[in-house]
């Protein structure tokens, strides 16, 4: 069970490092120009253009590291506590940009419509769902 819960959440964090790696080297995949995507990925009111280059790159090595140490935790004969104890934070990471979309403060500042919709269909519950499997993964490693 826990590598299947593992297997399920490499898949999306690695999605999310594939698509922050090509727009840390530029690309704008899967919209047609920076301003667009910027909109649908930040989602602030007047953005114009996409993050810096680097925070994109730093964040897709840590979606490719945080996936890694989800099939970590799935392997119940691994390392015990330090692992255990790094997966928890990064539980505490995805579960709290999940929940923090459904907030007053979040909706002021993100208003663009293309995020709102892309937010509420799929960053929030992929955020939810990968924060809800590292503290499960947590504590079947406990058990």
């Amino acid at each position: 069970m826990s590598m299947l819960i593992a297997a399920f959440m490499f898949i999306g964090l690695l999605a999310l490092s594939f698509a922050h790696f090509l727009w840390a080297i530029g690309r704008t995949w899967p919209i047609r120009n920076e301003q667009l995507l910027a909109e649908t990925v930040v989602g602030t009111e007047g953005v114009t253009r996409m993050l810096s280059r680097w925070l994109s790159l730093l964040k897709a090595v840590f979606f490719i590291a945080a996936g890694v140490v989800a099939l970590a935790l799935a392997d119940h004969d691994g390392n015990g506590a330090p692992l255990t104890l790094l997966g928890v934070p990064l539980a505490a990471i995805f579960l709290a940009r999940g929940a923090a979309s459904y907030t007053a403060k979040w909706q002021a500042r993100h208003t663009h419509p293309n995020f709102r919709l892309n937010d509420k269909r799929v960053y929030s519950p992929l955020s939810l769902f990968i924060g809800t499997g590292f503290a499960v993964l947590v504590i079947l490693r406990l058990l």
